[in-house]
């Protein structure tokens, strides 16, 4: 069988018109549901080994999401493959050019009886850094602001167990300033509810960001991404978006692994050398994006050509 190319997986000029308009596209087909679930068999276990993770966090953490789970593309052959597989890479370097990066993944899991994900937008990535500063500055003539977040559904993602929930259109404004400061509190999680729906954000108040108080999103727009294993959603980090609570009606978990992608113009980490959220810090030392497509021309970036375990990065 011929090898797949990125162009393969372009984008039309119809889908890159509705992206824009309304901040995300798809779902799209990785992996065949069997193939899927294969894989994942294989990955248990590694994500539970974070010895090769490139973060040693100096404070224990709580809750699901914490820096644990940030860029084990670093370090996982199979996420390593998965962040550069042209399926995604086509759709990505339609919507942001040929010259590309990833430069942050992270795993969303949802076990039963956990909150849903309060309604979020995220531009410059200050929003839960203990040091308040962006971790990711576009050039100063750009249209936009925030990253392109490739969220892959490694299990099934219903309502029922927690899947994305998006507000079309919304990526067009900011409502959360990020330079505010959210208070964290481990004890916080699974134990709030919203406007009689149980929500969080990782043990963040995310309403603390909000220009307005009294402003709150209209959720009558919003719509229910479900999605089959194996499946991919594309979508603007400045959307509005959000996750159902997974009801318990099954012991399943769910799972997702959001995948970050900028044009190589964009500065990563320009004032950071540590990652502080979360409860946690880790050291960035050992990051480095990863060129997926194209060439960096800017050499404002620092760049890994493999895992810390040695397995090439594929650049397409």
């Amino acid at each position: 069988m011929a090898q797949q190319l990125i162009s393969d997986f372009a984008l039309s000029d119809s889908q890159i018109e509705q992206f824009n308009e309304n901040g995300y596209i798809g779902p799209f087909d990785v992996y065949e549901p069997e193939e899927m679930e294969r894989n994942l068999q294989a990955l248990r276990p590694k994500l539970i080994n974070t010895k090769t993770s490139i973060y040693r966090q100096s404070a224990a953490v709580s809750g699901t999401t914490n820096l644990a789970n940030y860029d084990r593309h670093l370090d996982v052959d199979f996420l390593a493959d998965h962040i550069t597989r042209p399926e995604i890479v086509g759709p990505v370097t339609s919507l942001i050019g040929s010259d590309a990066l990833c430069w942050r993944s992270e795993f969303f899991p949802k076990y039963p009886g956990d909150e849903g994900t309060d309604w979020h937008q995220a531009d410059n990535f200050s929003n839960v850094a203990g040091s308040k500063y962006p971790q990711i500055v576009w050039p100063e003539d750009a249209e936009f602001g925030g990253t392109i977040t490739v969220w892959t559904a490694f299990t099934d993602a219903t309502v029922e167990n927690g899947c994305l929930q998006f507000i079309p259109g919304s990526h067009k404004t900011m409502n959360y300033d990020e330079s505010k400061v959210m208070d964290y509190d481990a004890d916080s999680i699974n134990k709030k509810e919203k406007d009689g729906v149980r929500r969080g954000f990782f043990g963040y108040d995310y309403r603390q960001l909000q220009k307005d108080p009294n402003w709150s999103p209209d959720e009558s727009k919003a719509v229910s991404l479900e999605m089959r294993k194996g499946q991919c959603i594309i979508f603007w980090s400045t959307l509005m978006h959000a996750s159902h609570p997974h009801s318990g009606l099954t012991d399943q978990m769910r799972l997702g692994f959001a995948a970050r992608y900028l044009p190589t113009s964009v500065r990563v980490y320009p004032y950071s050398d540590a990652l502080a959220e979360f409860g946690g810090e880790a050291s960035l030392e050992k990051f480095g994006n990863v060129l997926v497509s194209g060439k960096d021309e800017y050499g404002h970036n620092r760049f890994v050509d493999r895992t810390v375990t040695g397995r090439p990065f594929v650049t397409r």
